[in-house]
């Protein structure tokens, strides 16, 4: 009930708008990487245990604080899956993007492109824009949604909370530049880790769902099994290749960064997609999203019961 009713605060109401939970983890996260930041591992191992332990601990003891009152863990379930899922803000910005992309103000699908991925806007037409955000739609609906339900199913507030930790610190330093290629690998290997089941189940269910727009199983299967494992990353592609083969697209090629560019392997077959591809992605992102708050709720009900 608790995860249930969390989707339904993210679906009614999306993001706060204001002093959002995520945002202050943020400011302490980069507040103690002001503290211990030296340019090793060692370093990034301390700043990732200590921020996603005393999240996982804040869980466990509001978990325990609660434990044995049936509506106070449903509210606080309820109230953790609404704090850390993002799928409605993410599909809200890629149908505004549309929308822009559709009327033709490119500078407007510019100005919005860095809340959805981190392509260099200057650079991108009309159809690369559609492109990066469809991506970055496949990506984030695993990130975003399944991910965080998938781990509060397996275990609860604790697990709906140090998944957030986990996946904003990757967001934060897991990169491979000059100032995080050796801090931030903990992030980044921790996020992968964390991404492996979820990242699977976004991509049997976008397989599932692929004729809600009007594409077939089978070619997101195909998709999957034979470009997941060209991308960099072992989750995003899985959740990209389905997405593709699902809208009869292929994703990837060019990347523009602002650090430069990358040319990544494609995945799926047809072509490159236009603004109504990007709608046929929300519409998925968003039967993705409640299948998993379903499944989610009857595997944690499952799991309760045994």
């Amino acid at each position: 009930m608790g995860l249930v009713l969390g989707f339904a605060l993210d679906r009614g109401l999306g993001d706060p708008r204001r002093g959002h939970p995520v945002a202050g983890f943020g400011s302490v996260a980069q507040a103690l990487e002001r503290v211990i930041y030296r340019d090793g591992r060692g370093a990034g191992v301390v700043h990732e245990v200590l921020l996603v332990g005393a999240t996982g601990g804040l869980g466990i003891g509001v978990a325990r604080a609660v434990s044995g009152r049936r509506t106070g863990e449903v509210l606080v379930t309820a109230v953790a899956a609404w704090t850390v899922l993002g799928g409605t803000t993410l599909a809200r910005t890629g149908r505004s993007m549309a929308d822009r992309l559709e009327a033709g103000d490119l500078e407007g699908a510019r100005e919005l492109l860095p809340s959805l991925c981190g392509r260099d806007p200057g650079v991108l037409d009309a159809d690369r824009l559609a492109r990066a955000a469809l991506e970055s739609i496949a990506e984030n609906t695993s990130d975003a949604t399944v991910a965080p339900l998938v781990w509060g199913a397996v275990a609860g507030v604790p697990g709906l909370l140090g998944y957030r930790a986990v996946n904003t610190l990757d967001a934060m330093v897991g990169y491979r530049n000059a100032r995080y290629e050796r801090f931030g690998w903990a992030a980044a290997r921790t996020d992968d880790i964390a991404n492996l089941l979820p990242a699977r189940v976004s991509g049997a269910i976008t397989t599932a769902l692929a004729p809600l727009v009007g594409g077939r199983p089978a070619d997101a299967w195909r998709a999957w099994r034979r470009d997941a494992a060209k991308h960099p990353s072992p989750n995003a592609g899985v959740a990209e290749s389905t997405m593709a083969g699902a809208l009869g697209v292929t994703l990837g090629g060019r990347t523009e960064y602002r650090h430069g560019v990358e040319m990544r392997p494609t995945l799926g077959d047809g072509p490159t997609p236009v603004v109504r591809d990007l709608r046929r992605a929300v519409r998925l992102s968003e039967a993705v999203q409640l299948a998993t708050a379903l499944a989610a709720a009857a595997f944690a009900l499952a799991r309760r019961r045994a």
